[in-house]
């Protein structure tokens, strides 16, 4: 099934907060991050579920996000935790929610689960803007399956990559404290998840959903973050997840179209009208649809952010 749902906002940084630490709700939304995900899932102790999704849904009714776009990551489905973080906090404060992110996605059938059930609470609620969800894919059986999960359910409106427990479900070695993308050369020689997001990229793009690089683990090193960041980008990447406000701004300049690719775009579009149906001449050079598409795409996201 095609994906529907437009994605009109840029998502270069996504940064998760443990969702039940108030104050870091009211950090988050005092930064320059595209996204706020209230986490439910792997930074909650399971003793604090039941005060995490309270604290979330207090935050969601009472701060004021300045249009940020806010995502809930719920608890893993085969866990008794995930449904009803699905029904506890939709249903309190559904308008206020704009993506659903389900961790450890390994089969469609998760996607049509959770979409299913929020039709019901929509329904409920007579909510008509309904909830998008984003997929992460964090197993190789997610990874095995990523086609079909890819074109699961109209809800869907993007795919991460989960580098840490992906390695843990392939028996990688762990050869950082993090086990989120540092020191990667000492035991590769060269991008070792250079198939994996490549695969989740085509998936996405596929289907007109965005693509989201994992987190780099080590906030104190911003240069490896940075290279991190280009090569995601690099892999057709949209953005990236961020575990600390320090991250945000090297992963936002990374994925902001720079003054070059602004100008080479509004060059394109220049020489091709509406009508185009084939390659037009910039500076001598041949450009076909294809690199039209590309960008109408950098001069979309440029003129959202104020830099056209």
């Amino acid at each position: 099934m095609k994906n529907k749902i437009k994605i009109d906002k840029p998502c270069r940084s996504m940064i998760s907060v443990p969702g039940h630490k108030g104050k870091m709700h009211e950090k988050a939304v005092a930064s320059n991050v595209d996204v706020i995900m209230l986490d439910l899932e792997d930074s909650v102790p399971a003793d604090q579920k039941e005060a995490a999704r309270k604290t979330v849904i207090n935050s969601l009714l009472s701060l004021d996000f300045n249009k940020k776009r806010v995502n809930l990551r719920i608890n893993r489905l085969d866990t008794p935790f995930a449904y009803k973080d699905l029904i506890l906090v939709s249903e309190a404060a559904c308008d206020h929610i704009d993506t659903i992110v389900v961790p450890k996605v390994n089969h469609e059938g998760d996607i049509h689960f959770v979409s299913r059930l929020l039709d019901g609470v929509e329904t409920a609620l007579g909510q008509k803007r309904p909830l998008r969800i984003q997929a992460c894919i964090e197993t190789a059986q997610g990874l095995f399956r990523i086609k079909e999960i890819a074109q699961a359910d109209s809800r869907l409106s993007s795919l991460s990559f989960g580098i840490a427990d992906y390695q843990a479900s392939i028996g990688a070695g762990l050869v950082s404290l993090s086990g989120h993308g540092e020191n990667e050369e000492q035991v590769y020689p060269g991008h070792r998840w250079h198939f994996q997001i490549s695969r989740i990229v085509m998936a996405a793009k596929a289907n007109g959903l965005v693509a989201l690089d994992a987190p780099y683990g080590n906030f104190r090193d911003p240069d490896g973050l940075k290279k991190s960041a280009d090569l995601a980008k690099a892999l057709g990447c949209d953005g990236k997840w961020v575990i600390h406000p320090d991250q945000i701004d090297t992963v936002n300049q990374v994925f902001t179209p720079s003054d070059e690719e602004i100008q080479r775009a509004r060059q394109i579009l220049e020489a091709a009208d509406d009508q185009s149906r084939g390659a037009v001449a910039v500076d001598g050079r041949m450009v076909d649809l294809a690199t039209i598409r590309i960008a109408q795409r950098v001069w979309d996201q440029a003129v959202f952010l104020g830099r056209n």
